[in-house]
């Protein structure tokens, strides 16, 4: 497979990537940030020294990758991670 890009993320495996919440229905949420340890069909959980389960659909995410920073929008996100793999996604942001 081919190295994680800004344009290929959303293909790509998110645990282990540093991550910032941006925008979310929930206020508390919001400036969230540090190393995704676990993601599920609708969510990540963020470890930012305890860790925060953020609801995938509802916001939006900043993952560092190398020097570069990407905005993805959580409901380019949403699904099964081994299905988000497969599909393809046209880019909005």
């Amino acid at each position: 497979m081919a190295p994680r890009t800004p344009e290929n993320i959303t293909r790509h495996e998110l645990i282990g990537l540093e991550a910032e919440v941006l925008e979310d229905s929930n206020p508390c949420n919001v400036n969230t940030r540090g190393t995704v340890i676990n993601e599920t069909m609708k969510t990540l959980v963020i470890d930012d020294g305890g860790a925060k389960r953020i609801a995938k659909k509802n916001a939006v995410f900043k993952f560092k990758l190398n020097s570069k920073s990407v905005k993805v929008e959580g409901w380019a996100l949403a699904g099964r991670p081994e299905d988000r793999v497969k599909k393809k996604i046209k880019r909005r942001w």
